[in-house]
């Protein structure tokens, strides 16, 4: 038997592909004007970028999955499905709070560091011991924290040195939506259910 329901799946598995989407469709409405190896997907959501509503809108998805994905996956540990939910609310908020079209924007820049620092925690604060599905266990769980933490310093560094920032923060985005697929679709059996035929 499962240990999350069926359309926990369906809304982990929306996350990765929403997202990656949005900025794909945004970027192309933005055209040749926007840079996706050195400009980051928020720019993508300004205020008066042609992809505004694209980007928003995928924004606003990821959120809502990431939130329906922390409800429903009850194998988890309590406080990492809190910190996947807290993602999925910075998700929203950083929806709410786009970049402006110049400049930056203290209340976006902040939304992101605590969505980005959530997101790379969960995995650890959601695992377990004992029986636990593979992607619960603790080392799955650490190597990809380790994997998203390590995505996020590599961002501050292209930050910091102009570099290509837009690559690195899609790797690291993508690997965060992507995470939660995983370990749903790790609970769909119960450890050491082979799929043996009831006697």
């Amino acid at each position: 038997m499962p240990l999350v329901p069926g359309w926990v799946l369906l809304s982990s598995g929306c996350a990765p592909v929403l997202l990656i989407a949005g900025w794909v469709i945004a970027a192309s409405l933005e055209g040749p004007a926007y840079d996706p190896a050195t400009q980051t997907i928020s720019v993508l959501a300004a205020y008066g970028a042609p992809g505004y509503w694209v980007m928003t809108g995928a924004f606003l998805a990821l959120g809502a999955c990431h939130l329906l994905t922390a409800w429903g996956l009850r194998a988890a540990a309590p406080a990492g499905r809190v910190a996947l939910a807290g993602g999925g609310l910075a998700a929203l908020v950083v929806a709410l709070f786009p970049t402006p079209s110049s400049g930056g924007s203290l209340h976006h820049g902040s939304v992101t560091v605590v969505g980005f620092v959530l997101l790379a925690v969960w995995p650890v604060l959601a695992a377990g011991g004992g029986d636990v599905p593979w992607a619960l266990r603790p080392a799955p769980s650490a190597a990809a924290a380790a994997v998203m933490v390590v995505g996020a310093l590599w961002f501050l560094v292209e930050t910091h040195r102009g570099g290509v920032v837009g690559v690195v923060e899609r790797a690291v985005t993508a690997v965060q939506s992507l995470w939660p697929f995983v370990v749903a679709a790790s609970c769909l059996r119960r450890p050491g259910d082979r799929g043996e035929p009831p006697a």
